[in-house]
């Protein structure tokens, strides 16, 4: 059985994971980090994730990107692998991320919901045949109110896919309002919408000459984001140091 530390425990994705972890017979949460004390666990809570002294296969991180640091630094001292879920990372705390994984196994994505994954991959086979064909692409992403980054780290994610597909033809736009020209075909625009308590959708649009292609993915609610961080850090149990990807747990390999 997995034995995982809950980074951001008491925060809503937190609560969730707990719930998951235990339906599953598999996976069990042994310890928390967080600061606020508000909620009742079934596992000690700590303030910092220095301060644990209790033992785990994987730590599965829903705080914010301010713990980064501490995270990285107890993953290179303990060799636990690390599962990262937080988006809104800086380029230099993804570069800490890369050179930390020299060290120690750590997973980071910016959507953990196994749908998502299976859509990058689609997305990227489709766009080999409908770019050639002059197809525009556009992402649209919608999420809660409380939401701070924008574009999500899906939306970029899923963005990635489409210019892997396409040998990295395309340029990222997220604002048209200061111009006033054609759109040019080497480009995908990411619009962001905030509102209510939408968990998350996201649209990949293939637009042609009289006909719309549309990858959709609809997350009805964050449980498909704990459930794949759970399985996630299952699978990273035991893995030597590297950066794996949830492509790498839908495969299995």
């Amino acid at each position: 059985m997995a034995k995982i530390i809950v980074s951001g425990c008491n925060g809503h994705m937190g609560q969730t994971v707990t719930r998951i972890a235990s339906e599953r017979d598999d996976a069990t949460i042994v310890a928390g980090i967080d600061k606020f004390k508000g909620k009742e666990n079934t596992y000690p809570v700590f303030d910092d994730i220095a301060d644990c002294d209790i033992k785990a296969d994987a730590v599965i991180d829903f705080s914010a990107p301010s713990a980064l640091e501490g995270l990285l630094e107890y993953g290179k001292k303990t060799g636990t692998p690390l599962v990262l879920c937080s988006t809104g990372y800086t380029p230099e705390q993804i570069a800490a991320i890369d050179a930390a994984s020299k060290e120690v196994a750590i997973l980071r994505s910016a959507n953990m919901s196994l749908g998502v994954n299976v859509l990058a991959k689609l997305v990227m086979q489709a766009v080999k045949e409908l770019a050639p064909a002059g197809f525009d692409v556009e992402i649209v992403e919608k999420h809660h109110n409380l939401k701070k980054d924008a574009p999500s780290g899906t939306a970029l994610y899923l963005a990635d896919a489409v210019n892997e597909g396409a040998d990295g033809r395309y340029k990222y736009v997220y604002d048209r309002s200061q111009r006033s020209e054609k759109r040019p075909q080497d480009e995908i625009g990411i619009s962001a919408v905030r509102g209510g308590n939408i968990p998350g959708d996201h649209d990949v649009i293939f637009a042609g000459e009289d006909e719309v292609v549309t990858f959709s993915h609809r997350a009805y609610s964050k449980a498909v984001f704990a459930r794949g961080a759970v399985q996630a850090a299952v699978y990273m149990c035991g893995k030597g140091p590297g950066m794996y990807t949830m492509q790498d747990v839908i495969s299995g390999e």
